[in-house]
C-alpha cells in the first residue's frame, strides 16, 4: 500500500510539474525560443503573491486576481521590449540574454527579500485530505495542483487549436516569413504569447508558494524540473507535458519510498532514460 500511496502522490505532484513546464512548452513551441530565466520567473511570482498577501490580508489563492495579470504584463513588454530583439537564426543570444536575466532576477530578489525563505499560508486548504482507500489519503492542495494542471491545459490546447489567437501562434511558429506575408506582426504575436506563458508561470509560482518554502535561489531547480517533463512528454506538445510531470513526480515519489536521499536522482535518472530510448520525448509534436 505504501508503494500505492506513493504512485499516487507522485501523479498528483506531477501537476505542478506540469505547470512549470507548461510555459516553457508554449514559448518552444511558438517562437522556439528556450527561456533559461523560466525557473526564476516562477520564484518571482511566488515573492509577488507573498508581498501582496501580506500587504492586503488576501487568501493567497485569491492572489491570483492580481498576480496573474501583473506577470502576464510583464512577460509582454519584457517580449517586446527585450528578447523580441534577440531572436533570429542563431540560438545563443537569446540564450545569454535570459540567462543575464536569471542572475538579475535572483540578485534583485535577494536583495530585497533577502535570503530568508517564505511560504504562503493557505490555512486549512494544506492540511485538508479525504480517503481514497484504505492507507491511501488525498491533499486537498495536491489535488487542486493537479485539477488546476489539467485545466489550464486543456485551456491552452483550446485556444491553440479553437481561436484566432492559436491560429496566430500557429502560423508564425510554422513559417514566420510566410505569417509576416499574410499580415501578422510577429513581434506582437510572440509577446502575447509569452505574456500567456507568463500567466501560467504565475498560478505555478502561487501554488510552489503554498506547498513550500521558496528563496531567491530556488528558480534553476525549478527550470530543470520543468525542462525534464517537457522533453519526458514531447517539445511542443501540450498534453505530453503533463504527462511528463506525471511520470517526473511518479519517479521521485518512487525513489523516496525507496530512500529519501533517492528522490531527486529518480527523477533525473528517468529523465536520462527516456533521453536515451526517446531522444524526442514520448508524444512529440507532430505537424499538421
Amino acid at each position: 500500500m505504501d508503494w500505492l500511496n506513493a504512485i499516487v502522490q507522485g501523479i498528483l505532484v506531477g501537476g505542478l510539474y506540469a505547470m512549470f513546464a507548461a510555459g516553457l512548452s508554449l514559448i518552444f513551441g511558438v517562437m522556439r525560443l528556450v527561456n533559461i530565466a523560466h525557473g526564476d520567473l516562477i520564484i518571482l511570482a511566488s515573492y509577488l503573491a507573498w508581498a501582496i498577501v501580506h500587504a492586503t490580508g488576501l487568501h493567497p489563492l485569491a492572489s491570483l486576481i492580481i498576480v496573474v495579470p501583473l506577470m502576464a504584463g510583464f512577460g509582454y513588454a519584457l517580449q517586446r521590449g527585450i528578447l523580441n530583439r534577440t531572436l533570429g537564426k542563431d540560438i545563443l543570444p537569446p540564450l545569454l540574454v535570459t540567462f543575464g536575466l536569471s542572475v538579475i532576477l535572483q540578485n534583485g530578489l535577494l536583495e530585497y527579500f533577502t535570503a530568508d525563505s517564505r511560504k504562503l499560508d493557505a490555512g486549512f486548504l494544506e492540511t485538508s485530505s479525504f480517503p481514497l482507500l484504505p492507507g491511501i489519503n488525498i491533499g486537498v492542495l495536491p489535488l487542486l495542483m493537479f485539477v488546476s494542471a489539467v485545466a489550464i491545459i486543456a485551456g491552452l490546447q483550446f485556444l491553440f487549436y479553437r481561436t484566432s489567437l492559436g491560429r496566430a501562434f500557429r502560423a508564425t511558429s510554422d513559417d514566420t516569413e510566410i505569417a509576416q506575408l499574410m499580415g501578422l506582426d510577429n513581434k506582437k504575436v510572440y509577446a502575447w504569447a509569452m505574456a500567456l506563458c507568463l500567466a501560467v508561470v504565475a498560478i505555478a509560482g502561487v501554488f510552489l508558494a503554498i506547498r513550500s518554502n521558496f528563496d531567491p535561489f530556488m528558480g534553476p531547480g525549478r527550470l530543470i524540473f520543468g525542462f525534464e517533463a517537457v522533453i519526458i512528454g514531447g517539445l511542443g506538445n501540450l498534453w505530453g507535458t503533463l504527462v511528463g510531470g506525471v511520470i517526473l513526480g511518479v519517479a521521485q515519489g518512487l525513489g523516496a519510498q525507496v530512500d529519501p536521499g533517492y528522490q531527486l536522482l529518480a527523477g533525473h535518472v528517468t529523465f536520462l532514460l527516456v533521453l536515451a530510448f526517446r531522444p524526442t520525448g514520448l508524444y512529440p509534436r507532430v505537424s499538421g
